[in-house]
């Protein structure tokens, strides 16, 4: 049964952020913030009234054309926190929280007021997050715990090394690894605290004065490193074979240069695996089921959501300026909010 629930602020014009075309870099961003027509949902959907919404890298880069699948027009934005208008009746009136690699790239996305998603990808969100909170998680914690997934999940004990471990998924794989009882390294380019939260110590490693091999085995009895999540890819691909344990795994996500050097004998010798995790592949379902995963480490606090800092917090008609501050290495979690 479909049922509607008044709509919050229902006076004020509903917008939506667009793009027609590529832009040619990021300082000339083709954005246009538009009046967004009240959409029409099906017996299986939900209208989602969008109350905050991430800005990833990712987003940015679709606007730049950089994403092969991306159509034309649509509305960026792959993550929201929001309350659920119309749709099934158990759902009508619950804060909700998602994130989808589909959003915004194949499809029309997240920032805007709007949002219709099948109800099978439609999660209630913890209590213990608010709607910012929650618009804030999606793509940092559902590339962290794929990563960590895909490389056969993290032991108690483990020692695990975090590639840029005060980016936005490093923090969110260092949450999910000492939640699981592992000895965490993270390596930054120059000498920096953990910016996170984590569940036990972080190692930080400062690779302009520190060799992150030497380092990670001298600490580690010459173990070296089951996991490596690679959050930067090429940069450090060398010196993270050599920190690699017999059997390790690495992950990437990301990488500057598409061609590394690779020693083949090292790599079978060490029986080392190699993980690659696009999210753009997991669509908004994929990503509910990783959220049901999730959700008890918010709620006990185990895990944590990012800081909300309110300066990073914008209306959609300031869409051009937040996607450049992501895009040049804002440290906080930047959101859109479409009621702003």
């Amino acid at each position: 049964m479909t049922t509607k629930a008044q709509p919050a602020q229902a006076g004020t014009p509903p917008l939506a952020v667009r793009v027609a075309e590529a832009s040619p870099d990021i300082d000339h961003l083709k954005l246009a913030v538009d009046v967004q027509k009240p959409p029409r949902i099906g017996p299986s959907e939900c209208l989602i009234e969008v109350a905050a919404a991430g800005v990833n890298p990712s987003d940015v880069k679709a606007t730049l054309g950089l994403m092969p699948h991306a159509i034309w027009p649509r509305t960026p934005g792959r993550d929201y926190g929001g309350i659920v208008r119309e749709g099934p009746s158990e759902l009508v009136g619950k804060e909700v929280w998602g994130g989808g690699g589909e959003l915004g790239i194949r499809r029309d996305g997240t920032h805007a007021r709007w949002l219709v998603l099948d109800r099978a990808a439609v999660r209630e969100k913890p209590s213990t997050l608010t709607l910012d909170e929650a618009g804030a998680i999606g793509v940092p914690f559902i590339t962290a715990f794929e990563g960590l997934r895909d490389a056969g999940g993290v032991q108690a004990g483990e020692v695990v090394l975090v590639l840029g471990g005060n980016g936005k998924v490093g923090q969110a794989a260092i949450q999910i690894a000492t939640m699981r009882g592992a000895h965490v390294f993270a390596v930054e380019r120059h000498k920096q605290p953990f910016v996170g939260h984590a569940n036990g110590p972080v190692d930080m490693i400062d690779a302009s004065t520190i060799d992150l091999a030497a380092h990670v085995r001298d600490q580690t009895n010459g173990h070296g490193a089951d996991i490596v999540y690679n959050t930067v890819g090429d940069p450090y691909f060398a010196k993270a074979n050599e920190a690699m344990a017999i059997k390790g795994r690495q992950i990437f996500i990301s990488t500057f240069e598409r061609s590394v050097p690779f020693d083949i004998f090292s790599f079978y010798r060490g029986r080392h695996k190699y993980i690659g995790i696009d999210t753009l592949a997991l669509d908004s379902e994929d990503g509910a089921h990783i959220l049901d995963e999730l959700k008890p480490g918010f709620e006990s606090g185990a895990l944590k959501p990012f800081p909300v800092n309110p300066d990073a917090c914008m209306p959609l008609e300031g869409a051009a300026h937040a996607y450049r501050s992501v895009l040049k290495g804002s440290r906080d979690r930047v959101l859109l909010k479409p009621h702003a």
